[in-house]
């Protein structure tokens, strides 16, 4: 596959689609972009936006408004679609969303069913949006974007609290995209060496950072856009490399490193300490339980001594 004949499809024309969209158009990393909304006409004056955008950057690719049915030719679809609601959660913010958002993924992955291509869900909260996506759909290449971004963000912070560049960084932040976020301290290194992190300083900089910019700006964007353009040149083979995305992963979804060569995915765990093994399975039945709650699946037994 080149670039030439690449079609995207971009489901959402809020905060994060407009951002998503302007992104694609830049980058030129495919020649069609077709937008869909729950409103056509959001999504035809996005596409008119791209488009001038198109003309005035001298970019490849040309938008077009478009209804979901028609993406089943596209190479990957991203979808950042956002019900209409009002989040009064002060914690487990991402979660705010799952009742509102549920059955508007489950009809968009309804008209995409047994979709041949990539499929990057952005919806929160992403990890249960990915598997619910994945299960109504049968598509087999679903992935939820978080987790890259969480670990961006950790870079970024440790690179400023030890003094050095965020590209010297090499570290992850896996499992749940929100309070379930595992650090993996214990394997990071800067310029290849492991470092003492502040876990502490760290965690309550991720904690803060998304409601600091969408306090400031109304929500975030730019990020996120940023982390699909990469998992899109990934998923596409455009790139080899490796990326934190949700997947598959034991009896959930959750945020795992995934390394794609030629656009094939393996997952690629980074070595845990005790905390962090335990912090992950505490993330694999929160989301295991509340992703059975939503679909209305008794949740499971604990063990004990009648049922081990």
């Amino acid at each position: 596959m080149t670039v030439r004949d690449v079609a995207v499809g971009l489901i959402g024309t809020g905060a994060v689609g407009q951002g998503v969209g302007g992104a694609l158009v830049a980058s030129g990393l495919c020649t069609s972009l077709l937008v869909a909304s729950r409103r056509p006409e959001q999504a035809a004056a996005l596409s008119d936006d791209l488009a001038d955008m198109q003309a005035a950057y001298g970019s490849p690719v040309r938008p077009y408004a478009a209804a979901v049915p028609e993406m089943r030719d596209c190479a990957a679809v991203v979808v950042a679609v956002r019900a209409r609601f009002t989040n009064a959660r002060a914690t487990d913010v991402r979660m705010g969303g799952i009742q509102a958002n549920t059955p508007v993924v489950q009809e968009i992955a309804g008209q995409l069913a047994g979709y041949p291509g990539t499929v990057l869900v952005v919806t929160n909260p992403v990890d249960l949006m990915t598997r619910l996506f994945a299960e109504t759909s049968g598509c087999l290449r679903v992935f939820g974007v978080g987790s890259s971004l969480d670990t961006s963000r950790y870079r970024i912070t440790l690179a400023r609290l030890l003094g050095v560049s965020a590209r010297a960084v090499d570290g992850h932040v896996i499992g749940e995209h929100g309070d379930g976020a595992v650090v993996c301290a214990s394997s990071t290194t800067v310029n290849g060496q492991p470092v003492p992190v502040p876990l502490q300083q760290v965690r309550d900089e991720l904690a803060i950072r998304p409601g600091r910019i969408n306090t400031g700006i109304g929500r975030t964007r730019c990020g996120p856009a940023g982390a699909v353009l990469f998992a899109l040149r990934l998923a596409l083979g455009v790139d080899d490399g490796l990326t934190e995305l949700s997947a598959p992963y034991s009896d959930s979804y959750l945020g795992i490193p995934l390394r794609f060569i030629g656009g094939e995915a393996l997952p690629c765990m980074p070595r845990l300490d005790g905390a962090e093994a335990r912090q992950l399975e505490a993330a694999r039945i929160k989301l295991r339980d509340a992703y059975q709650a939503v679909r209305g699946i008794p949740a499971q037994a604990l063990p004990s001594e009648r049922n081990l």
